[in-house]
């Protein structure tokens, strides 16, 4: 079972579904919302005519080929990139005029910044899935639409995070997930391990981490390396 946050038209849903779990056909879509195919594709066609939505055939072995919908550049920009022009402009300016260590001590200072929050947001919490849970509360505030399941593998939990709204400014210095990486490391804790296992900057969906336990005689001597 996933942990995180719901939407509330039909519209919401779809264009939730698609950008949470990529394209689909409108049967699909229908079973995973709890409508019918046919009101899932009246909506579909409503969006494709404001451009949000976009659909390509694709073969399935025999018959007639299925129809599959995703999203649009438009459809993706109605999920926030927060003032994205004015940061991607003001980390080349910060790069250009200062130099890459006046960048590596900005991001260093909201890293720290950010994990003091973090922190005092986690204290007390015993369990690792307790943690989680106020990890996807806290970033599903910041936009990150976020959210948590048991790995299907039974080994620890996928932390998933459906939307990057510092995207531009990702893409433009990429430290800030580095530095985002290691302060989930920070926020749950010595007795796990985490591993980013896709991502949206390298063409990911989604950014999604696997978090592991780690074997609790090894604490205080493994390090952990980011990637």
């Amino acid at each position: 079972m996933a942990h995180g946050t719901t939407t509330n038209t039909v519209t919401d849903r779809i264009l939730m579904h698609l950008k949470t779990r990529g394209e689909a056909s409108a049967a699909n879509l229908g079973q995973c919302l709890g409508v019918t195919s046919e009101a899932v594709r009246q909506q579909l066609v409503k969006l494709a005519a404001e451009g949000l939505v976009e659909q390509r055939s694709s073969a399935q072995g025999r018959g007639r080929p299925v129809q599959l919908w995703r999203l649009t550049r438009e459809g993706n920009q109605r999920f926030p990139d927060t003032h994205a022009e004015l940061t991607v402009k003001l980390l080349e300016t910060i790069r250009s005029t200062l130099g890459a260590p006046a960048m590596d001590l900005l991001i260093g200072a909201r890293e720290q910044e950010t994990r003091a929050l973090y922190e005092a947001a986690v204290a007390g919490l015993a369990t690792i899935e307790e943690r989680l849970e106020r990890l996807v509360s806290i970033r599903t505030q910041e936009g990150y639409m976020a959210e948590w399941r048991a790995a299907e593998d039974g080994n620890g939990w996928l932390f998933i995070e459906n939307h990057c709204p510092i995207c531009a400014a990702a893409t433009a210095c990429q430290g800030f997930c580095r530095a985002e990486l290691e302060l989930f490391r920070a926020v749950l804790g010595p007795e796990v391990a985490i591993e980013r296992t896709e991502h949206i900057i390298a063409g990911g969906l989604r950014c999604s981490y696997h978090v592991t336990p780690v074997d609790r005689q090894s604490l205080g001597t493994q390090l952990l390396e980011v990637p």
